[in-house]
């Protein structure tokens, strides 16, 4: 099996009113086009009649190139009124993270693409703070610090748009910004930005959710990865995680143990982004393996 690093795979992406015959019909086309499929995973909804799928392969061998499997494959995506999306391995997402001051996020983030577990170019750190300037010059990233106030919230993601451009940017993580982005920002780039909440979402929206949390009692704490939407913290929800409290735990041990989840949830919905494994419909995601 092939690393992240050095595959050579094509991703389709397929969402589409549910009926007979669909995988069939992939399997036969790739078939017939050499393709050794490495993955391929599916889920119906049948409240929705809708199906999803997707389907990975080694392009090694494979007779079509990128360019022309639209051509191609026009005929079956017309046939099932198919909605899909063709992603290649060997053109990584552009990672843009912005942050505040609270760095575990960010540096958990850094480290893994370090490593190689993120599969993707991280070119541009944002943050309205300097705190995090030193880690994003240790890992050799640019850092650009923007002041956002109430008066310049305008001009200032003005700015943020320019470098999205100037670094050709596909994925925006907010990995603990602490500004809420405009509706003109949100809309700019649907289905591209991914927020941590250091809450169980639904539950304790907003800030200051594990103060909130201490002072109700709770038994389990929290953390939720989701992508944005124009309505705060009710975007589709990527993956949560869950820790136990006990009346021992002060405020300050439910900020540890959400800063841990937090470092954990995020990763993963970033790490299953740029593996093209989350479809989204009717505000929810389905998580292919």
């Amino acid at each position: 099996m092939k690393n992240a690093a050095n595959k050579n795979t094509a991703t389709l992406l397929i969402t589409c009113p549910d009926s007979k015959g669909i995988v069939a019909a992939i399997a036969d086309f790739l078939y017939q086009h050499d393709a050794n499929i490495l993955h391929a995973d599916q889920h119906q909804d049948a409240e929705n009649n809708l199906f999803l799928m997707r389907v990975e392969w080694d392009l090694d061998g494979f007779s079509l190139t990128p360019n022309n499997f639209e051509t191609h494959f026009a005929a079956i995506a017309q046939r099932f009124s198919m909605e899909w999306q063709l992603k290649l391995s060997q053109k990584p997402l552009r990672v843009a993270i912005m942050v505040s001051q609270y760095d575990h996020c960010l540096a958990d983030l850094l480290h893994r693409h370090k490593n190689g577990e993120l599969a993707c170019d991280i070119p541009l750190i944002i943050s309205n703070h300097r705190d995090t300037e030193a880690l994003a010059r240790f890992y050799e990233v640019d850092f650009h610090h923007i002041e956002v106030t109430k008066e310049n919230k305008a001009s200032a993601e003005a700015q943020q748009f320019a470098l999205f451009e100037q670094y050709k940017i596909d994925l925006i993580v907010l990995a603990r910004y602490m500004q809420i982005l405009s509706p003109d920002f949100v809309a700019r780039y649907p289905k591209q930005i991914i927020n941590i909440h250091h809450s169980f979402l639904p539950a304790f929206i907003g800030a200051r959710p594990y103060h909130r949390a201490f002072e109700r009692g709770v038994k389990l704490i929290g953390a939720t990865s989701h992508y944005v939407t124009e309505v705060l913290d009710e975007g589709p929800i990527i993956e949560q995680d869950i820790d136990r409290i006990s009346h021992r735990d002060q405020v300050e041990d439910l900020i540890q143990k959400g800063r841990d989840l937090e470092r954990i949830v995020l990763s993963k919905a970033v790490r299953w982004h740029i593996e093209n494994r989350i479809l989204l419909y009717a505000n929810k995601t389905v998580i292919f393996d």
